[in-house]
């Protein structure tokens, strides 16, 4: 499960200079890796990832769930 305040804490990283951290946690390593090269699109990219990090989070759990459902034996 991944966690929304260690995703924040990433996507502050983007106050030192160093993007897209936060996607690349999250599961998106190509955006993550074109945030990164374009210090998050200049940094309007980043802003607008501000609103949008609670819905990725639970995207990305909602995700994880479904993949350990999946491989999960059934028992009959």
């Amino acid at each position: 499960m991944k966690s929304g305040p260690a995703a924040f804490v990433l996507w502050l990283c983007c106050l030192i200079g160093i993007c897209g951290l936060h996607r690349f946690y999250l599961g998106r390593p190509w955006t993550g890796l074109l945030w990164l090269l374009t210090l998050g699109f200049l940094g309007i990219g980043q802003l607008i990832d501000l609103f949008l990090l609670p819905s990725m989070v639970r995207q990305e759990n909602l995700e994880q769930r479904l993949d350990r459902m999946e491989t999960r034996p059934v028992l009959r």
